[in-house]
């Protein structure tokens, strides 16, 4: 278990540390550092108190440390005493409203924030705007006593990606922003991107541990795949490869009594639509004529378990913790709306927990086998994905047989779930979980860098 130490600031200029004598005692020990910046300090033994370290507001300037009452971790690496980590959040989106820094956003930002006294952190949210190369400094934007402030700190121990979408993460300035980080910086920056669908399904297939869980997924090349699948499952999902929200998806269903093909889908006004063709032609020039299908997948149908006629998935969380471990961190069901192609609440779909809706035998083991199916993925992403990554969202289902199988895998998953007054404890397992890694990758950093930046 490591110790955590109060950083306690003394009214004077002197460049001394006091530290527990348990701390230095037979250790040379000759600068302190916070962040990116460190300085040369004399170190002695605290004459009373054995839970803190003070140093004095010259020092505190000059590291740019803000007074926060935060019991912190400490690494001593090459005769530097290192203090934090400091955890900078990556983001896009801030707006000049004091109350709401990023927007609609900014009330779950401030729940992340809110868990650094658990996890030992100080965290802060920044944008590219934020940074002053010349200096090596970032004005922070910190959630301190239940209110937004700025502060001048170094530049992070390691970044936290959580740019909003893909239109964010590929702007050419944030960017160039993220490679001088990673580059020049050498921070250890987690959760890079947004995962693509196919290439996560491609990366897998060639993984043994996995592949069970994979559904025959193809890019949409060709009415003829689509007519052999359609055989072979009966009904057939096509959906965008960089799609999230159920956005865009469309389930294909052949009716072999009277050979006619229907699609069910939400349109541009969000009302679930069912219709019927006669052919695949007719149903692709209609529903599809506007859209690029190279940009589109198809997916093997599944026979998923019902709840009142409705079909459900789960929504797995997995988050790495302080030791780089991987954890299940959340289970939830989503129950699909009347109509609906997807369990998505914006489409009527519901959120309950397991045991809302499964008997107790069958509960356990939805659970049991959920939780493996997502921790061998967690895993065979992480090995096969490059980029380190911290938490996966996956949207996995069951099927009437009792198999799981994986639809979809998220690297900024949602929090809908967590809407559930009972899942309300695992909202704040996976906030402070994703902040706890960088507790982990801070030690790797300093330790093994030769591992994180292979």
């Amino acid at each position: 278990m490591r110790k955590r130490y109060l950083i306690e600031i003394a009214p004077n200029n002197q460049l001394i540390v006091f530290c527990p004598p348990s701390l230095i005692k037979e250790k040379t020990i000759k600068r302190i550092a916070f962040g990116s910046k460190s300085m040369e300090v004399d170190f002695r033994p605290h004459p009373d108190k054995n839970d803190r370290i003070v140093i004095s507001k010259e020092i505190q300037k000059a590291i740019h440390f803000p007074s926060f009452s935060i019991p912190l971790h400490i690494f001593l690496e090459k005769e530097i005493l290192y203090i934090g980590p400091l955890v900078g959040i990556f983001t896009a989106g801030f707006t000049q409203i004091p109350e709401q820094p990023i927007g609609e956003r900014t009330l779950f930002f401030s729940k992340l924030l809110s868990v650094n006294k658990e996890v030992g952190a100080i965290a802060y949210l920044f944008g590219e705007q934020h940074i002053d190369w010349e200096r090596g400094i970032i004005e922070g934007v910190f959630f301190h006593d239940s209110s937004w402030h700025h502060f001048e700190v170094p530049f992070p121990n390691v970044i936290y990606d959580r740019l909003p979408n893909r239109r964010s993460e590929g702007n050419p300035k944030l960017i160039k922003v993220k490679n001088r980080l990673q580059k020049e910086c050498l921070i250890p920056w987690y959760n890079p991107g947004f995962f693509n669908k196919l290439d996560i399904y491609e990366r897998l297939q060639q993984d043994g541990s996995v592949e069970a869980y994979l559904p025959e997924s193809h890019p949409l090349t060709s009415f003829s795949l689509v007519e052999r699948m359609l055989s072979n499952y009966g009904h057939v999902y096509i959906k965008p490869k960089n799609g999230s929200l159920g956005l865009g998806v469309h389930q294909i269903i052949f009716d072999k009594s009277t050979s006619e093909y229907f699609c069910r889908y939400q349109d541009d006004q969000g009302i679930n639509r069912l219709r019927k063709f006669s052919s695949l032609e007719r149903l692709f020039q209609s529903v599809f004529g506007n859209k690029s299908l190279e940009k589109m997948l198809v997916q093997q149908g599944i026979h998923l378990q019902r709840h009142d006629s409705r079909s459900i998935d789960f929504r797995v969380h997995t988050n790495k913790d302080d030791s780089g471990t991987w954890h299940v961190t959340a289970i939830a069901a989503k129950i699909a709306g009347a109509g609906s192609v997807t369990t998505h609440t914006r489409s009527g779909g519901a959120i309950k927990t397991i045991e809302e809706i499964f008997p107790k035998d069958e509960c356990e083991l939805f659970t049991k086998k959920l939780s493996n199916a997502a921790l061998l993925l967690s895993k065979a992403i992480d090995k096969n994905i490059s980029g380190i990554i911290g938490e996966i969202g996956f949207d996995l289902g069951i099927d009437r047989n009792g198999e799981v199988w994986l639809f979809e895998a998220n690297s900024k998953p949602g929090r809908s779930i967590f809407s559930h007054p009972e899942l309300k404890p695992f909202d704040l397992l996976t906030r402070r979980l994703s902040l706890a890694f960088a507790v982990f990758l801070t030690e790797q950093s300093l330790f093994h860098p030769e591992e994180l930046f292979k």
